[in-house]
């Protein structure tokens, strides 16, 4: 399943951390937006790698879902293109 990963983190250590670590599930489309191609157990374990590094007081973090329907109607316009999977990439 494809997951779309969104964050807004304060302290800019903890931020390049979480950065590094997003690296490992999928890949950087934005500043502090990934795509990551994720089973439910890489999910799972994804949330337990980062969440070290939010501060739920001060910082965001936001998981999306998106569906196979969803994912046909991505629209990218500029330089990045989108999730690349280990047999190229995904066409939108």
């Amino acid at each position: 399943m494809l997951y779309l990963i969104s964050y807004d983190v304060v302290d800019d250590t903890n931020r390049t951390k979480l950065a590094k670590k997003l690296l490992n599930y999928g890949q950087r489309v934005q500043y502090s937006v990934f795509e990551c191609q994720l089973t439910n157990e890489k999910l799972a374990q994804m949330k337990k790698d980062i969440i070290e590094y939010i501060d739920i007081e001060k910082d965001s973090l936001r998981v999306y879902k998106l569906c196979h329907k969803c994912c046909k109607k991505i629209e990218s316009i500029g330089i990045k293109k989108g999730y690349e999977s280990e047999n190229g990439p995904i066409i939108v």
